[in-house]
């Protein structure tokens, strides 16, 4: 029964866009069963039913992929903190080096 309201959507069930989030999931079946299930629970239900965690692949229509590229390749680099160079420590910091 569970997979039937899933497969119907969100919007079915009275949401506004088409994102079956845990939370979503939860509150379906506390209305639909009458059970009240945590959300690591409600996960792993529906791992045993074949769910899998999924972000939809969708884009913007304004995205522009030239200018996209260009800035991670160009911008991200220069605001990317910098790495610490390894040094010679001691893992006590207490204790000065052993080297």
């Amino acid at each position: 029964m569970l997979e039937q309201e899933l497969a119907a959507g969100p919007v079915a069930q009275g949401w506004p866009d088409q994102a079956w989030t845990l939370a979503r999931n939860k509150t379906l079946i506390g209305c639909r069963f009458r059970k009240s299930l945590v959300l690591s629970a409600v996960m792993e239900m529906l791992r045993g039913h074949g769910a899998s965690h999924q972000v939809p692949a969708r884009r913007a229509v304004e995205r522009d992929e030239e200018k996209a590229t260009g800035w991670v390749k160009d911008t991200w680099p220069r605001a990317e903190a910098p790495r610490r160079r390894p040094e010679p420590s001691s893992s006590l910091r207490t204790r000065p080096d052993s080297r």
